[in-house]
């Protein structure tokens, strides 16, 4: 469905730095820097972070979630715990499994740097 994926840093450095550590647990290879953004490629799509082009600070949506495909529940507590141990916070509950209309589901949240609220999602069968 989607093509990319591009979200806003007010320190690239640092971001590239978190994105890196988080996205290396799932396999992905070390962001492509372009000036003022970096590229995560995979065959699935891209994940990109910006400095704002408008020169205004970037900002965390409110109600935003990003979502990683997590090949198993140990990818998401190791995507978690590199994400905490890079400069990102934990929120919502612990990771964990939980139950909904979607199905059973091992879920990780945290914040990155910068605000954003992310999320590594593995489907359970």
């Amino acid at each position: 469905m989607f093509s990319h994926i591009m979200i806003g840093t007010n320190d690239l450095d640092k971001a590239k730095s978190f994105y890196d550590a988080l996205l290396g647990t799932m396999g992905v290879p070390a962001a492509m820097v372009d000036g003022h953004r970096i590229f995560y490629m995979t065959p699935t799509g891209i994940f990109s972070v910006s400095k704002p082009i408008n020169g205004e600070p970037a900002t965390a949506p409110n109600g935003g979630t990003i979502g990683f495909a997590a090949s198993s529940p140990e990818v998401a507590d190791a995507w978690h715990a590199a994400g905490v141990a890079n400069g990102g916070t934990t929120c919502e509950e612990p990771p964990g499994v939980r139950e909904g209309g979607m199905g059973k589901m091992y879920l990780a949240y945290l914040r990155d740097p910068d605000g954003n609220k992310l999320c590594a999602l593995h489907r359970m069968g």
